[in-house]
């Protein structure tokens, strides 16, 4: 089957103001969005990682950013009155679990009231006709089963980053059914929704406590890799079917309105669900690493779900969209990028071609 991908039609000349572009998820969507034609405006108050995605390529000499923080209500007012934006895709935010332990605070503060922060300036601006909230699949309450998780299973969180997306969700749905909803069309015409995805990997992700950039600088370092919970199941999914998914749901949010509000899962199909131990020993094949790998568990083991998978039937009932990239054409991915990287090569190209590739992949 056809893989159905962002239409380039729809997207040229589109103004869109994107927080958390200089994140992993966000320079890789800049890149695409730029691609695409679209007038792309980032707010971002650092680059989180050196080295970065968003450097190595040097994003920012193709669109124009804001150095501000998401719950800086009149730096972030001021940013999106200048830049008059259509579509607002919300990305900023602090994304992993291990550290949400070290700074609960920070982590809420900035994933809860900068959510919050964010919708209460959009309401004053009528330019805007979509805010899609980027949040995650861990807003469900885990109970690790062997089911998938659908949009209306209930939400929840063990871990401080786990209830902040989780509380993301019920912010942005409340501000939908309270300012957003067809009532109140005549007045607030945006159409909001939020997008919950698996373990998104690929190349240029250097953030720390993550499985595959902390096996890849094992890997340029010469060091063990150390494994810390081997058998944990993760729904892995290449960086660009997400994005895609994030895509064509905007496309149906702009021209159909609350037909697509609501809550939308991106996930990977079943078997691209597997045990880290899966992924880091295929890294380090395609690396021919032989003796580079060893499992080990922390001395304080903070909680850390097992299991936990998506039902993204609603996506390709409705939206057409399929997660198409196999976990070992990912893996695959991912290694060449990073052999470009260490090779020198022009990584704005590189990745590019990566991105007009995507569509050679079918679903299957």
């Amino acid at each position: 089957m056809e893989n159905v991908v962002a239409n380039k039609k729809f997207w040229q000349d589109k103004k869109v103001f994107l927080t958390g572009h200089t994140g992993f998820k966000g320079s890789w969507l800049s890149l695409w969005l730029n691609n695409l034609g679209a007038k792309v405006h980032g707010y971002s108050n650092t680059i989180p990682t050196c080295p970065s995605f968003h450097s190595s390529l040097n994003l920012q000499s193709i669109i124009s950013s804001t150095a501000g923080d998401i719950r800086d209500h009149q730096a972030l007012s001021k940013a999106l009155k200048k830049f008059a934006p259509e579509i607002v895709i919300h990305m900023a935010a602090q994304s992993l679990v291990r550290p949400s332990y070290n700074n609960p605070l920070e982590t809420m503060s900035t994933n809860i009231m900068g959510t919050a922060n964010l919708l209460e300036c959009c309401r004053s601006y009528d330019s805007i006709q979509v805010i899609l909230n980027i949040t995650s699949d861990k807003c469900y309450k885990n109970r690790e089963w062997i089911w998938s998780y659908r949009e209306n299973d209930r939400l929840g969180g063990y871990d401080p980053y786990s209830s902040s997306k989780a509380c993301a969700e019920i912010i942005t749905h409340s501000f939908r059914d309270s300012f957003y909803s067809p009532d109140n069309n005549d007045h607030h015409k945006a159409a909001i929704a939020t997008a919950r995805a698996g373990n998104v990997i690929g190349g240029g992700d250097w953030a720390e406590d993550r499985l595959i950039p902390d096996c890849i600088r094992a890997y340029i370092a010469k060091n063990k890799f150390i494994i810390r919970n081997p058998n944990s199941i993760r729904p892995w999914q290449y960086i660009l079917d997400p994005l895609n998914g994030y895509l064509l749901l905007i496309e149906k949010l702009f021209e159909f309105g609350q037909d697509y509000s609501g809550a939308w899962n991106f996930g990977p199909p079943e078997n691209n669900a597997t045990t880290v131990k899966l992924i880091a020993d295929t890294i380090a094949y395609k690396f021919g690493i032989k003796d580079g790998l060893i499992q080990s568990m922390p001395v304080k083991q903070l909680h850390e779900a097992q299991m936990l998978k998506l039902d993204s039937s609603k996506s390709a009932s409705l939206l057409n969209w399929h997660a198409v990239v196999p976990i070992e054409n990912a893996i695959e991915e991912i290694v060449s990028w990073t052999k470009a990287y260490m090779n020198g090569e022009d990584l704005m190209a590189f990745s590019t071609h990566q991105i007009e590739s995507f569509h050679k992949y079918e679903k299957y």
